[in-house]
C-alpha cells in the first residue's frame, strides 16, 4: 500500500483504510484570507432587517381590524341566519336614527338617493344592496327608502339585523341563552 503524498497536512487514518487530512497547524483557524482590523465588511446582516419586519407585520395584523369603520345603528333583533356572501362587496344603504340615510359612510340627502343609486348601479354587476335602518325608524320610511333602492336599480334587497331575536314559533332563537 502506498503513503499518501507528503504536504502540510497531516494524515489520519479512519475506518475501513480510508484517511482524512486534516489542516496542519492550528486546525480551527478559518480558511482564506484574514479580515484585517478597520477592512469594510462584505456581508450583509439581515437578522435586524427581519426583525423589524416581523414587528411591523405583527403592527397591520394588529391595526387591521380596527380600521373598518361603521355607522353607528341599532339594529333590530331577528331569528334568522346570515346571507351568503358575494366577490364583490356589497353595498349598504344605513337609515340612521336621526333618519338620515347614507351610502356605505357617505351621507346623501333623500332627494339625491335614486340618482345617486342609479350612477353605483350602472357601474356595479351586482344588484344586491343590504339595508340597514335603526330598530326606532317608522316601518314607513324603511318603505320609502326601499322604493328608492328599487327605482335606482336594486332589486335584490337584503335587511341587516342582529341575530338572538325572538323565533315567533314558539321557541327562543339559538344564542338568547333565555
Amino acid at each position: 500500500m502506498s503513503s499518501p503524498p507528503s504536504s502540510a497536512a497531516s494524515w489520519i487514518p479512519e475506518a475501513m483504510g480510508a484517511a482524512v487530512q486534516q489542516p496542519s497547524g492550528g486546525g480551527d483557524r478559518r480558511r482564506g484570507r484574514r479580515r484585517r482590523r478597520g477592512a469594510p465588511m462584505s456581508e450583509i446582516n439581515v437578522t435586524p432587517f427581519v426583525d423589524v419586519m416581523l414587528v411591523l407585520l405583527i403592527i397591520f395584523m394588529v391595526a387591521a381590524p380596527l380600521m373598518t369603520v361603521g355607522v353607528p345603528v341599532e339594529l333590530p333583533k331577528t331569528a334568522a341566519g346570515a346571507l351568503p356572501g358575494d366577490e364583490e362587496e356589497p353595498l349598504t344603504v344605513t337609515m340612521t336614527a336621526g333618519g338620515g340615510v347614507e351610502i356605505q359612510t357617505t351621507p346623501v340627502a333623500r332627494e339625491e338617493l335614486v340618482s345617486k343609486l342609479r350612477a353605483i348601479a350602472a357601474e356595479r354587476s351586482s344588484d344586491r344592496v343590504f339595508l340597514r335602518a335603526d330598530g326606532r325608524i317608522a316601518y314607513a320610511d324603511v318603505m320609502q327608502v326601499m322604493g328608492a333602492l328599487n327605482a335606482g336599480g336594486f332589486s335584490n334587497v337584503g335587511l341587516v339585523t342582529d341575530t338572538g331575536g325572538p323565533a315567533l314559533d314558539g321557541r327562543q332563537a339559538e344564542g338568547t341563552g333565555q
